[in-house]
């Protein structure tokens, strides 16, 4: 990582729309930290009330089940930020927050950060709508953990992972392709089920991996096969 990156916020998407003035106002009041990768950036359970924006690299959402094992929720990436819960309501910190490669942040006290949501509707807002999407999601994992066998709901993270690929219309990709034990987490199934999951789908040419990423040919027909697979409760749950 490039030691003289520039410490802006220019590139969060919850700022977008503040002038140069604002940003500057706002870069002042923030802490900036870089991390290597695998270093836990935030612990559950803490105190702590700022709010973390994402500069460069990502970060992995986690927790752990009372028996000890690591569940992932989210991938944040360069643009976003966490920790917005505890800013808003003061509760303690509700997951961990791992980071994925190394990369920048900044650090907002939480009393800067809702100021800026008394003085700027349209950032207020923004945070309604990412609230509003994490309700969401929980709610569609837990559709899933409860009606979709293991392979089912890798191919459906996947669906999720993905990105329009700008180079072939209709083409989907998800760069820089997570480990498969990443996956496992998110899903709540092992690395073992992920990449027989994996191995299954390469000959159907639904998906075709090219270096670190993984192009998804043909979006419509994965979710066919999602849908169309019934519930055996077999597969590695």
């Amino acid at each position: 990582m490039d030691s003289t990156e520039l410490k802006t916020l220019a590139g969060i998407r919850l700022f977008d729309g503040l002038d140069d003035a604002e940003l500057k106002r706002m870069e002042a009041r923030c802490r900036w930290r870089r991390f290597k990768s695998g270093e836990t950036v935030l612990d559950y359970g803490t105190a702590g009330r700022e709010v973390f924006f994402i500069i460069s690299g990502a970060v992995t959402i986690v927790n752990r089940s009372f028996s000890g094992r690591e569940v992932a929720f989210a991938g944040v990436k360069a643009g976003d930020c966490f920790g917005e819960l505890a800013a808003i309501d003061g509760q303690p910190r509700s997951a961990s927050v791992v980071s994925a490669e190394e990369g920048l942040i900044a650090i907002m006290a939480s009393e800067h950060f809702l100021d800026l949501l008394k003085r700027r509707a349209e950032i207020t807002f923004r945070v309604l709508e990412r609230l509003a999407y994490m309700v969401r999601s929980g709610d569609v994992r837990i559709m899933e953990l409860s009606t979709l066998a293991a392979t089912q709901r890798v191919y459906a993270e996947l669906l999720r992972m993905a990105e329009p690929d700008a180079a072939g219309q209709n083409l989907w990709v998800i760069r820089s392709m997570p480990p498969l034990r990443d996956i496992a987490s998110r899903v709540s199934t092992t690395r073992e089920t992920v990449a027989r999951a994996l191995g299954q789908l390469y000959p159907t040419g639904l998906v075709r991996r090219k270096g670190r990423n993984l192009y998804l040919m043909d979006r419509g027909g994965l979710e066919k096969l999602i849908s169309s697979v019934e519930l055996t409760g077999r597969g590695g749950l």
